[in-house]
């Protein structure tokens, strides 16, 4: 007897968005677009548009960065399961592939050397038409561990970045001196005196 393959477990429809929540959502991203070059703005909603038809019952995750904003395309409310990511900054706008350095890329379009994701620089409307671009997209998405919805429209949803590294170093720094505060005066510090 052999055994049985496990069955994908079906992903469940997305709950409806609150419209006021939605629209509070739609400003905040149209405020973090805003921040660049026309023809930049114009861009990133070309791609989100593109992205949306392609992942119609996706959630869409946004981040504000420091110095970019970041659309995460995921099956659900969890950023790194997203298997597209639209991100828009001063050096342009880049469509990212989750675990794209497993793609199949005759090409050589896919940029980046980390450990999984890479990108694409989309430089117009053009860029998302390649036959190569459309290609990876395709196995990207038929590739993702968590499948999407089959119906449904995902939720826009605003999400905390961490925190700019200043902050992380600057509250590191002050838990230290805390600490080493703390530990000076501990019965044990005390003792070794």
């Amino acid at each position: 007897m052999s055994p049985s393959k496990p069955t994908a477990k079906k992903p469940a429809t997305p709950a409806a968005q609150p419209a006021a929540e939605r629209r509070a959502a739609e400003a905040e991203l149209k405020r973090l677009v805003a921040l660049f070059s026309p023809n930049q703005q114009k861009l990133a909603f070309t791609v989100r548009r593109w992205m949306q038809k392609r992942l119609k019952t996706a959630f869409e995750l946004v981040y504000e960065y420091r110095d970019c904003f970041v659309v995460s395309f995921s099956p659900n409310a969890h950023g790194y399961q997203g298997v597209l990511v639209l991100r828009g900054s001063e050096d342009g706008v880049r469509l990212y592939l989750n675990r794209g350095k497993g793609l199949a890329d005759p090409a050589k379009l896919l940029q980046g050397t980390g450990g999984l994701v890479r990108w694409i620089p989309v430089e117009s409307a053009a860029t998302l038409k390649r036959p190569e671009v459309v290609q990876l997209v395709d196995l990207a998405v038929a590739g993702n561990e968590v499948p999407f919805a089959s119906s449904g429209k995902g939720p826009v949803i605003l999400q905390s970045a961490s925190k700019p590294a200043k902050d992380r170093s600057a509250s590191k720094s002050a838990t230290r001196t805390k600490s080493s505060r703390s530990s000076a005066a501990s019965p044990r510090a005390r003792a070794r005196g």
